[in-house]
């Protein structure tokens, strides 16, 4: 089961204009198109079977969201360190 601020590698199981589902571990989550960095820089987009490191934005969605973007990771870790 994935928690908030959970940072694990996740691997793509589907792409749709909107965002990617993801597995992590036999969990599925999503990870908006905006939440990844190809959205916002020249970053190749990401296919079924890519590997990426993630964050989860919420947990108690269906499926979680989470996040692939560099400044969401370091958000998280910060907030697991003060145990938020």
């Amino acid at each position: 089961m994935l928690t908030d601020h959970q940072e694990c590698r996740v691997t793509v199981t589907a792409v749709a204009p909107v965002g990617v589902l993801v597995d992590a571990d036999g969990d599925e989550g999503f990870i908006d198109q905006a939440k990844l960095p190809s959205w916002w820089s020249d970053v190749p987009h990401v296919s079924v079977g890519d590997r990426l490191r993630a964050v989860v934005l919420d947990a108690s969605r269906t499926p979680p969201r989470l996040s692939a973007l560099p400044g969401d990771m370091r958000r998280a870790e910060t907030l697991r360190r003060t145990g938020q």
